[in-house]
């Protein structure tokens, strides 16, 4: 970052709207979706971690679910709140690049837990009677300790590609921190960082959601040729986790076509609904998602839903002896 910020010591965040008081209302909105994400998330957490029963691989990767989804909205929603109330939008070049490490780090880790969770239905469904051999309490440690090392490993590669650029602006045309803006506002050559981001996004992305599909559909084959329970138990399980996926698979998608082809402007007029729209569509993967997860996942395993009932009433009898 420190050659970087030689030439740039601050980003100006150049797709904030004057609404004036509504500003206000924007905020109590953003709030209450902030504090609905957190408190929705810890409390699977807590669930998870709590009920020994829950103590197994599926549940495991869920959590690792859960925790990513908080850490990501942490990043992203305590620096909408300041700059909906700030009347300067601008942004330090190390809180930027931090910024994007943590969405980045979010998006890569979201991808990498969908594909383990896949593959532990693929072994669950697929291979029960030697399910509990290949997905040993160690293997599920090592799974999700790889997914996070190489989700942050290569963000950081990204970052590091980016620090070392000569800017010629420090215009962001969003309303938060990305890397891909940054590299276009570069007046050197940016061949490297396009070679990388190119790359990353077919090899991982892509390479990440074919092989989702791909144990789906292995998935899908022995279902079908099973018993009617057999479909039924495998269908619940596996549905949470195709919707996760298209719903976030849509929202990284949209984000990476705006990106990449710059389908926003500097400055957006009150009257441009488009604009707008397309602010809104650009925080969807990190609004959505960790809003949905928790919905899907407590309410279509009865496990989860069962051990929510139980610490409510224990909670509601507690109040009422006190």
């Amino acid at each position: 970052v420190s050659s970087l910020s030689a030439g740039v010591s601050y980003f100006t965040l150049g797709a904030y709207i004057d609404i004036g008081l509504l500003r206000y209302l924007c905020f109590i909105i953003i709030m209450l979706i902030y504090c609905l994400i957190i408190c929705a998330n810890v409390l699977l957490i807590v669930v998870i971690c709590m009920n020994r029963s829950l103590h197994e691989p599926m549940y495991m990767f869920l959590c690792s679910l859960f925790v990513t989804e908080v850490l990501a909205s942490s990043g992203l929603f305590p620096f909408l709140l300041v700059q909906i109330l700030s009347d300067i939008h601008t942004v330090s070049v190390p809180l930027c690049f931090l910024q994007i490490l943590c969405l980045y780090s979010y998006a890569n880790m979201e991808f990498f837990t969908l594909a383990i969770m896949s593959y532990d239905r693929y072994l669950a469904i697929c291979f029960p009677l030697q399910y509990n051999t290949l997905m040993t309490s160690k293997k599920v440690v090592i799974l999700i300790a790889t997914a996070l090392v190489l989700a942050v490993l290569e963000v950081g590669v990204l970052i590091s590609l980016s620090a070392s650029l000569q800017l010629c602006g420090n215009i962001i045309s969003k309303v938060y921190c990305d890397n891909f803006t940054i590299v276009r506002l570069a007046c050197s050559d940016t061949s490297v960082n396009n070679i990388y981001g190119m790359t990353y996004m077919f090899t991982m992305i892509l390479g990440l959601i074919i092989l989702i599909l791909y144990t789906y559909f292995r998935i899908l084959r022995v279902c079908f040729s099973g018993s009617k329970e057999t479909r039924q138990k495998a269908l619940s399980t596996c549905t949470p986790h195709i919707a996760s996926l298209l719903n976030f698979s849509f929202g990284c998608f949209f984000e990476i076509v705006q990106s990449r082809f710059d389908m926003s402007r500097t400055r957006l007029d009150m009257n441009s609904v488009p604009s707008v729209l397309r602010i809104v569509l650009s925080l969807y993967f990190v609004i959505i998602q960790p809003l949905l997860n928790p919905i899907m996942y407590g309410l279509q395993m009865s496990k989860i839903r069962n051990t929510c009932k139980i610490l409510c009433c224990y909670k509601i009898l507690t109040d009422a002896c006190v």
